[in-house]
């Protein structure tokens, strides 16, 4: 039988560690990628005492932040691409969205990126969030070609390492963009990303003309 007791505490730190990562979230936002645990417990009102009591340590919390961008992430790329209707449209929406959310967000992607919290816990910890983030949304990617693949009677396999592929080189050149503008727009920066992935994909998929009855 279960324990409501222990239920209902369960809910209550799920929560509370959820309005922790909100409060890290907005501290990263006011305060830069630099933003430490004494910015986050001054942003959620409490002490680091208290922050600890729901993340084992500063690579925690900075896993759990990553988690929340990455779900985020994933949801507005999967719908950009759901509202695009042929390849290179769902290529081209998938790479703007991605951009957009870093731009309105450079912050948050610094912090995602160069991993302050995660460097700065001695000995380090296991595991790549930011690996993870393009890793999940890759694997968007390779759902979407092997669809498109499988849609034309073609072999799949291929779908994982184009989708991969692709998200990689987009992750490169934003990283670098971010770091080194030059005056480049995010639009320019969209063309040219959409450019060069569509001239790599449009020679490898199959086109509606390959279709047989």
């Amino acid at each position: 039988m279960t324990d409501r007791r222990s239920t209902r505490w369960d809910a209550h730190r799920s929560a509370r560690r959820a309005a922790l990562v909100d409060a890290a979230l907005t501290a990263i936002r006011e305060r830069g990628a630099g933003a430490g645990m004494d910015d986050v417990a001054a942003t959620a009102g409490t002490s680091k005492t208290v922050v600890y009591r729901h993340f084992a340590d500063r690579a925690d919390l900075y896993t759990a932040v990553c988690a929340r961008v990455a779900e985020s992430v994933v949801a507005h790329v999967r719908a950009a691409m759901d509202s695009a209707t042929g390849s290179r449209a769902m290529a081209a929406a998938a790479i703007a969205e991605y951009l957009r959310l870093v731009e309105a967000d450079p912050e948050v992607y610094r912090f995602v990126v160069h991993r302050p919290l995660l460097d700065r816990e001695p000995g380090g910890r296991g595991g790549d969030p930011v690996g993870d983030l393009i890793s999940r949304i890759g694997a968007e990617a390779a759902v979407v070609i092997a669809a498109h693949l499988a849609t034309h009677g073609r072999d799949t396999g291929a779908a994982a390492p184009w989708g991969h592929g692709l998200v990689g080189l987009v992750h490169a050149a934003t990283d670098n963009w971010l770091a080194r503008p030059d005056g480049m727009t995010r639009d320019q920066l969209a063309t040219h990303l959409t450019d060069l992935a569509w001239a790599g994909l449009s020679g490898v998929l199959p086109r509606p003309k390959e279709v047989t009855a």
